[in-house]
């Protein structure tokens, strides 16, 4: 299993630090597991293979380049700094 963990400020509140891991077997098109912390509360989730292409097909971009963008937004950290952006709700 792979993990990464990225620091990220969200642009909702940009004083805020959170953390971010996501973890994955294969390859993210094959679904993850994401861990949200601030440091006081910790959220995690399961996101499906099937999940992934469903939302890819709502948003109608090809499911390949669909987890490309997953890739550089929750893991390539500061290869992707200042291209994404975060809202945390």
């Amino acid at each position: 299993m792979e993990k990464t963990l990225n620091r990220i400020h969200p642009v909702s509140d940009p004083e805020a630090t959170y953390f971010l891991q996501v973890s994955w077997e294969k390859d993210l098109g094959t679904g993850f597991g994401i861990i949200l912390s601030d440091c006081q509360c910790a959220w995690t989730g399961t996101v499906s293979e099937a999940d992934i292409s469903r939302e890819a097909a709502d948003i109608e971009m090809d499911r390949e380049k669909y987890v490309e963008e997953l890739r550089k937004a929750l893991i390539a950290g500061e290869e992707s700094a200042g291209k994404y952006n975060f809202v945390i709700s």
